[in-house]
């Protein structure tokens, strides 16, 4: 066997219709395109156009908004933090922060604006939090095994220095 004579499957190589060469080719005249109008033209995008009836896009009603202030926060509660203490995945002497319980594998992504800690579950070691935010429930809960919670400030984004004169 040499180079040369290897082939393809029988069937597996479809060659492409070429449109538009002859009646006698059954693809001539108008190309599969039909007959006359906008669509048989080069360049026509009609995607939601409905022939001059209001569009379903504008006929639906629009519906809520996009709150530009909404924090992004890893939510995690108390008795997930003492499954990880359990585990040893979570060092119970040192702060805990985002970096430490996605080390430990409590959460999985940074939120950008941090965590905050829900209070679910029983916590019963004394921990040390230093994150975004905390519920009530939370926080009592941590002082009452004996932590602390640091609530940390968010990250303020300096605007351009005006000029001072």
């Amino acid at each position: 066997m040499k180079l040369t004579d290897i082939r393809d499957n029988e069937g597996a190589h479809k060659s492409r219709i070429r449109v538009g060469r002859g009646i006698g080719s059954g693809k001539g005249k108008t190309g599969g395109r039909g007959v006359k109008g906008q669509k048989a033209r080069a360049g026509v995008a009609v995607k939601g156009f409905e022939g001059g009836q209001m569009p379903l896009y504008r006929r639906l009603p629009k519906r809520g908004f996009h709150n530009l202030f909404s924090k992004d926060l890893n939510e995690v509660n108390l008795g997930r933090i003492q499954q990880a203490v359990e585990a040893g995945k979570l060092d119970a002497k040192g702060a805990v922060t985002i970096e430490a319980l996605v080390a430990a594998g409590v959460i999985t992504r940074q939120a950008t604006d941090g965590v905050k800690i829900l209070g679910v579950g029983e916590l019963k070691a004394k921990l040390a939090f230093e994150v975004a935010g905390a519920s009530k429930s939370a926080v009592a809960a941590i002082e009452k095994a004996g932590g602390s919670v640091k609530i940390l400030a968010p990250a303020k984004i300096l605007a351009p220095a005006a000029s001072q004169a």
